[in-house]
């Protein structure tokens, strides 16, 4: 029997915001360390997340991190000198890892969403993806027929690159991003997995 994207009709706006919120209400029970289940502060407790990765920092995250430890050594030789730096190497180096693994990103799927997010912010609803609104989920690249797809997050070993469609307010997205279970990523946002 042969796979079918879902449906093309948008979805009603009411529905797409709850969906959202609800996305919201359901990370914010849980913890940005997955693994460690829900917050001590959650009031009820959520229901488990359908699918979690965590997606390596950026370049630029990169980049601030050695700026960083770059301008804390300079200055402390310009001031102090060999023996300052010395003492100050192993300070700069954890202020730049610091940076770097703050700036580590979650993917999340929840029994109504997609978001992305990162340790230090909050989630807005309104850049959830909520799932009714994905219409295709491929593995590879996305297929020259759908729109320019925004990239989410780099390569990553031992994982697979998918492209997601999606509807917005303005019509169609795409995005791709590197997943380590395509077939169960596609089984939590609902939709079949096209290879």
């Amino acid at each position: 029997m042969a796979q079918r994207e879902r449906d093309r009709s948008r979805p009603p706006q009411a529905a797409l915001d709850r969906a959202r919120r609800l996305h919201a209400e359901q990370l914010r029970g849980h913890r940005f360390v997955a693994g460690w289940g829900p917050k001590r502060s959650a009031t009820v407790v959520p229901a488990p997340l359908r699918y979690w990765q965590y997606r390596a920092p950026g370049p630029w995250a990169a980049v601030l991190a050695v700026i960083v430890t770059a301008v804390w050594v300079g200055l402390f030789a310009w001031r102090g000198g060999w023996y300052a730096v010395q003492d100050e190497l192993p300070v700069a180096l954890a202020a730049g890892l610091l940076i770097y693994a703050v700036n580590t990103g979650r993917l999340t799927v929840s029994d109504t969403g997609i978001s992305f997010s990162a340790v230090g912010t909050g989630l807005e609803p309104a850049s959830v993806v909520p799932s009714v609104a994905v219409r295709s989920v491929r593995t590879g690249r996305a297929p020259a027929d759908w729109p320019a797809p925004v990239k989410r997050g780099g390569w990553w070993p031992g994982r697979t690159r998918v492209a997601v469609r999606h509807l917005t307010d303005d019509g169609d997205a795409a995005f791709t991003l590197w997943v380590r279970d395509p077939d169960a990523f596609a089984d939590a946002l609902g939709v079949p997995l096209y290879r």
